[in-house]
Parts: C-alpha cells; sequence; structure tokens
C-alpha cells in the first residue's frame, strides 16, 4: 500500500496512490477503498496498468481528519480543490463512484478546465421525478438488530453474494471496517441527508458546462441510484459517450464486476 498523508490548513488528508501513466483521481462510494477496505481493490489494481491512480479519503473518513467547514456539497468541492492544489495536479481524469461520483460532477461543472476525461459510476447528485435515490441511512440500521441485508440488496444485485456479505457481513465485522464504514455515513449525512437524499437540484442545470468527454456506467440492478439517473447524466452531459449498463451488476459494479468495469474505463481512457 502506498499512503501518504497531506498537511492541508491543518488538517490531514489520507491519499493513496499507485500506479503509472497519466494521472487519474478517484473518489470512493460506500463499497469502496476509504469507506470499507483499507487498501486498494482489484478493480483499482486493474486501472494501474495505464493510470497513476490518486484516491485520497473524504473528510472524517480513514485516516483524512473532519472538517468542520463541510455543511454542503460546494464545502466538498473546495476541499478537492485545495487536495488537488496540494497535488499539483492541473489537468487530469477524473473517476468517481456513488457520492464520489456525485463530488466528481460538481467539480467538473465548475472547473471543466481540469477535467481531460469524467467517469461516473452510479453516481448520485441529480433529482428525477419517479426514481428516487435509495434510503442508505435507514437501510444502514441493522433488521433486528443484527442482519445487513437491506443495505446489501441496496448496494449489490444480491443480499447474499460473497462480495456483498463480505463488505457488510451480519453482526459484527472486523472493528476497523466497521470504523470506516461509520465514518463513511457520518460524512455523507453532512451533504446527504435530506430526504430523497445524496442531489443537488441545481446539479442538472449546470452540467451543460461540462467539456470533457464523460463516460456513464451503471449496473443492470443498481437499487441505490436508479438507472433513470444515469440517462439523465447521459442527457445532460454535452460530451456523454452514452451510458454503459453493465449486466448482472448493482449499485458496487467496481466490486462485483471489477474486470467489465475496469476494461470500460480503460478502453475509455485510451480512446
Amino acid at each position: 500500500m502506498s499512503g501518504r498523508l497531506l498537511e492541508i490548513k491543518r488538517r490531514k488528508v489520507w491519499v493513496l496512490e499507485d500506479g503509472s501513466g497519466p494521472p487519474l483521481f478517484y473518489l470512493h462510494g460506500f463499497a469502496d477503498v476509504h469507506s470499507v477496505k483499507e487498501n486498494w481493490l482489484p478493480f483499482h489494481e486493474l486501472l494501474f496498468q495505464r493510470a497513476r491512480v490518486i484516491a485520497p479519503a473524504h473528510p472524517g473518513c480513514a485516516q483524512t481528519d473532519e472538517n468542520g467547514d463541510v455543511e454542503s456539497i460546494d464545502d466538498v468541492v473546495f476541499h478537492y480543490l485545495e487536495v488537488m492544489d496540494a497535488l499539483e495536479l492541473e489537468r487530469f481524469d477524473l473517476v468517481g463512484a456513488c457520492v464520489g461520483g456525485w463530488i466528481a460532477a460538481e467539480i467538473a461543472v465548475r472547473h471543466p478546465e481540469k477535467i481531460r476525461k469524467l467517469v461516473l459510476i452510479g453516481a448520485a447528485g441529480l433529482y428525477v421525478e419517479g426514481a428516487l435515490i435509495g434510503d442508505l441511512f435507514m437501510m444502514a440500521q441493522p433488521e433486528r438488530g443484527a442482519s445487513y441485508a437491506g443495505l446489501r440488496n441496496l448496494l449489490f444485485s444480491r443480499a447474499d453474494s460473497p462480495k456483498a456479505l463480505e463488505f457488510f457481513p451480519d453482526g459484527r465485522g472486523e472493528l476497523e471496517d466497521e470504523l470506516r464504514r461509520y465514518q463513511m455515513l457520518r460524512f455523507s449525512s453532512r451533504i446527504g441527508f435530506r430526504p430523497p437524499y445524496f442531489y443537488n437540484r441545481s446539479l442538472s442545470n449546470r452540467l451543460g458546462r461540462i467539456s470533457a468527454p464523460a463516460l456513464l456506467l451503471w449496473g443492470e440492478e443498481d437499487r441505490m441510484v436508479p438507472l433513470a439517473h444515469g440517462e439523465a447524466y447521459a442527457r445532460s452531459i454535452p460530451g456523454a459517450r452514452g451510458l454503459k449498463v453493465v449486466q448482472q451488476a448493482g449499485h458496487s459494479l467496481h466490486v462485483e464486476m471489477p474486470d467489465v468495469t475496469a476494461q470500460l474505463i480503460l478502453d475509455f481512457l485510451s480512446d
């Protein structure tokens, strides 16, 4: 694991970095590095062959310090602009999953000149009539005090799949994984805890500012962020290269189908 702590305005930001090639800035979601796992997933390792993957942990997640200034998605964007400045990133590929995809879209509409190519994986951020984002906060409460089947059903194609059970086991899992899950939920509640959750009504009207080519990736059985959100992003981003739907995958397609998801991204970035 190649990680380091950046100090930005007296706050520490934990960043993983590996691979070789053009810089790829990765913003994580719920079933992901920093939010459950300490280290890279197989999906990220596949990206190393053609990219220098840089993945910071969100404020208050993993080893990143809390940021008391974060009260809205705008605050998160400014936090990441400071991280990019500290890393001396001027132009790069930007990939985000779930809440990380929402943050990526918000960065891209504000600073399109920084983004070479944009990839959104099951990205939250939009309000789509009739296709509300799932109530993750409710599902994060264990059923009958021990079962996280509802949460797994929201984030994976099957609640009983080995990967779903590995990331969100019933009962108590590994202590450090449990802490990272809690930190991610806490961070997300600061920007997304307003029904119907994880959206910014203004974002859809700003997507036309994105000048980079964009790839939208969605799981066929995404019950957290419905497919209609991917279709809305694809319609609204001028340089969208269409919506790619990964079969037999849910919201966490980069975990369930790492080979397919990584290959779609690598093909897009090298095109």
